[in-house]
């Protein structure tokens, strides 16, 4: 969603680069640019305004003048800046002191409030709580239906004792609900209301009453994130007519410019909790404006993808693996198909690419990745025997063939495969003896990581890169990793700004450069 800004952001920054010293003509410009790419964005004007104020005056001021870096310092500005717009500190659910705590969802019709319902108790769920949703929406064709299946779905039991169609009345529906919720032990209450346009004075009264009936804790009001600036007027409608205490953004995974996403927490004063980017009940999480302005510059947002990371791989198959490696045994193609499979629970490959920081300059690439590759992957391993999966060296011609017939796909994918398995399995090995991880530059830098990078002699000295003309590695991986072991004398900031500078000699991981299609790995 974020895409043309992040462009447009990174063009401007990169006029910045080399610069010892801003002058104001420098600032001015500066500003002018991103004024233009927040407006193309779809960013209100007042919003926009105020950001860019606030901007230059900080630009202007000693911070920069007295950093090492200014140009990185202004980064650091934006990067603030943008955290502000986007409301700040990250805004956490109010749970009732007594059970249950009640969540209304209000919005317009389309905004995708029946979806995000199932979404929210799904993750809820995650979380440890006995959810219940409510049917209160029994004005929309088929509405007890779709939330009834979405609920399904997400092993959740559904209040639902009208038909709806235009038949109950969803005041006294939503009233018994939390009656009910009492009594069966569940402790949050979800309430499903209408779709309803910000004009409809019947509509906002009918959800002004169900808001009364029931006392939410949380109000949140559900919107379209493709719908531009027009998702600040429909806000400010409903924070008039019915009022509520946090945002939800749908759709973040559309093609749209997301201005919505920069401007509604700035004008109505209330924070985005929860955002929402894909189809599947999984596809919601908690709302973070420092992580989510990280994206926007570019800089990845390598938390998010550590607690995805967390939750797909099991904890004990990782304590057995880092056991077997311990015990010098090697790593074979049925660990491979676990860890694929692990990879897949975390979601897309190109969602998961896209957070790794400097990948802006890669989008196409990413956006290429065909996702059923791990399906054909996963295809060709399960057509082994058991004997094969643990001892690849066995798999001479015949058997390629065979389990290219067994699979469906070509010998040539077989033994592509056994390729890209070899060069994992190296890597497995280096990392059990403590070396570097190849095709990952940058990760001395991080936290527990110290020493990956630098390949096979990483147990002794380092060896020092090869030079080329002009003092820089001729290795793209090694080039990135001494620009990221130069910055590294620089302020936190400065430094998580440097990963802009060189998105384009990021290398992927080999396993990963294996989903990349033809022709755009280099």
């Amino acid at each position: 969603m974020f895409a043309t800004l992040q462009d447009r952001l990174a063009a401007t920054f990169k006029n910045l680069r080399g610069k010892g010293k801003l002058t104001e003509a420098d600032i001015d410009a500066t500003t002018r640019e991103i004024r233009v790419a927040l407006l193309e964005a779809d960013v209100a004007l007042p919003v926009v305004k105020g950001f860019i104020a606030a901007v230059r005056e900080r630009a202007r001021g000693a911070e920069v003048h007295q950093a090492l870096n200014p140009a990185q310092q202004i980064i650091k500005i934006v990067d603030e800046e943008l955290v502000g717009i986007l409301g700040g500190e990250t805004r956490r659910l109010r749970f009732a002191k007594n059970p249950p705590t009640v969540i209304l969802l209000a919005g317009l019709q389309g905004s995708g409030k029946t979806t995000l319902a199932g979404k929210l108790a799904h993750w809820l769920k995650g979380q440890g709580h006995q959810p219940m949703l409510v049917a209160a929406d029994l004005q929309r064709p088929n509405a007890v239906t779709q939330l009834q299946v979405v609920g399904e779905r997400a092993g959740v039991p559904v209040f639902a004792p009208e038909p709806g169609n235009g038949v109950g009345d969803p005041v006294g529906v939503a009233r018994q609900s939390v009656a009910y919720a009492r009594a069966k032990m569940h402790d949050v209450v979800i309430v499903d209301t209408a779709g309803r346009l910000g004009v409809d004075a019947t509509l906002m009264q009918q959800a002004a009453d169900i808001r009364d009936a029931v006392q939410p804790d949380e109000t949140l009001f559900v919107v379209d994130a493709m719908i531009g600036q027009d998702a600040v007027a429909t806000a400010q409608a409903f924070l008039d007519g019915v009022g509520f205490d946090g945002v939800v953004l749908t759709k973040l995974d559309g093609d749209a410019r997301g201005g919505a996403a920069l401007s509604v927490a700035k004008v109505t004063g209330r924070q985005v909790m929860f955002a929402s980017n894909g189809e599947q009940l999984s596809d919601f999480d908690t709302f973070h404006p420092d992580r989510m302005a990280s994206r926007i510059l570019g800089m990845g947002d390598v938390l998010t993808l550590i607690e995805q990371a967390e939750k797909a791989f099991d904890k004990d198959q990782a304590e057995e693996m880092a056991g077997k490696f311990g015990r010098g045994e090697d790593f074979t193609f049925e660990d491979f198909l676990a860890q694929m499979e692990s990879v897949r629970k975390m979601g897309s490959m190109s969602k998961l690419l896209g957070m790794l920081p400097g990948m802006g300059a890669m989008r196409e690439q990413i956006e290429s990745i065909d996702e059923r590759e791990i399906d054909r992957t996963t295809a060709i391993i399960t057509s082994m025997t058991p004997e094969e999966r643990r001892n690849h060296k066995i798999l001479n011609a015949s058997r390629r063939q065979r389990i290219a017939r067994g699979s469906g796909r070509s010998v040539s994918d077989v033994n592509g495969l056994v390729e890209r398995f070899t060069e994992a399995q190296k890597m497995m090995r280096q990392l059990a003896s403590g070396g570097g991880m190849p095709g990952m530059p940058g990760t001395a830098g991080l936290p527990g990581m110290a020493g990956m990078g630098r390949g096979k002699k990483a147990k002794g000295k380092a060896a020092a890169p090869k030079k080329v003309k002009g003092g820089r590695s001729g290795n793209p991986a090694k080039r990135a990793l001494e620009q990221q072991q130069r910055a590294a004398g620089l302020s936190d900031a400065s430094a998580g700004s440097a990963g802009l500078a060189a998105p384009a000699e990021f290398e992927l991981p080999a396993e990963l450069r294996g989903l990349l299609p033809p022709g755009s790995q280099h």
